[in-house]
């Protein structure tokens, strides 16, 4: 049910119930969570813009365990006594942004079915290294692939066909902008499989800055890959027939987050969403 570049279908997700990605991450040491990226906090869920580094779920030794650092800086109520903050969208470790983690059983029930209903909303941006000429990408479109996860390298394959143990994975996507080296893509997650965005960019023959694992030239400097969960919508848990609806600036801006910024019109304001059925 939680969705891990997300992942919608149980433990599909970017890691669902899988060893985190240990593709050039960063390791810090950490006291707790600031609270600039605290971006929404209720008895029933908080939801906080994540570092490239950080583990959401499955902790390696060396890196930054989510949801033990939010056990001990939220204790929360006596409903959450004992239940340590699950993820509900398991953003995959070197992927930054929006990030929300259910407090209580109830809430994590609730949350669960509602992104498995499709009734949430999930918007990524992604700095892409530009391809050759020879391969032409529309600047805006619908991917629908079949995708099989191979466990053992914690990696996804994105097919043209269905066939055995591959589940379909669909994304809407606009290219916002280009540079001399990168292309700049807005991208509606509409399934959650394991590895999505990155399976199934790869299999249009593009790759996100960084990301070493699905095709990338180089790693980035600070580690982490540069996809980040820009804005997430969803029922709120503790106020029955309203909507909350999240964004989340890149953690650590620098020039290529400045450009798409700018190419996108965002400098100086937040934006509404894209249409994501395009």
């Amino acid at each position: 049910m939680n969705d891990k570049e997300d992942g919608m279908d149980g433990m599909d997700d970017e890691d669902n119930g899988r060893k985190a990605d240990k593709s050039d991450q960063g390791r810090r040491e950490t006291s707790g969570i600031d609270a600039a990226r605290i971006l929404h906090v209720s008895d029933a869920c908080i939801v906080i813009n994540k570092i490239p580094g950080e583990a959401v779920q499955g902790a390696n030794p060396g890196m930054d365990d989510l949801p033990r650092i939010l056990m001990e800086q939220l204790p929360g109520n006596p409903k959450s006594r004992g239940f340590f903050p699950t993820a509900v969208n398991r953003l995959d470790v070197p992927v930054s942004g929006c990030c929300l983690f259910a407090r209580t059983p109830q809430a994590l029930r609730f949350l669960n079915a509602e992104f498995a209903q499709g009734n949430c909303e999930k918007q990524y941006w992604g700095i892409i290294e530009k391809p050759p000429l020879s391969l032409v990408v529309p600047e805006a479109g619908e991917l629908v692939h079949w995708i099989k996860t191979d466990v053992k390298r914690n990696k996804s394959i994105a097919y043209d066909e269905p066939g055995p143990a591959r589940k379909q994975g669909i994304l809407r996507y606009r290219i916002t902008g280009y540079g001399d080296h990168y292309l700049f893509m807005e991208i509606a997650l509409i399934t959650g499989r394991h590895h999505q965005i990155r399976a199934q960019l790869a299999r249009m023959g593009l790759h996100l800055k960084g990301d070493l694992k699905y095709g990338a030239r180089r790693s980035e400097k600070c580690g982490g890959i540069r996809l980040h969960a820009y804005s997430l919508s969803f029922p709120n848990p503790s106020e029955k027939g309203t909507m909350l609806r999240l964004t989340a600036m890149p953690p650590f801006q620098d020039r290529l987050w400045d450009c798409f910024l700018n190419l996108s019109g965002l400098t100086g304001g937040s934006r509404s969403s894209f249409d994501a059925r395009i």
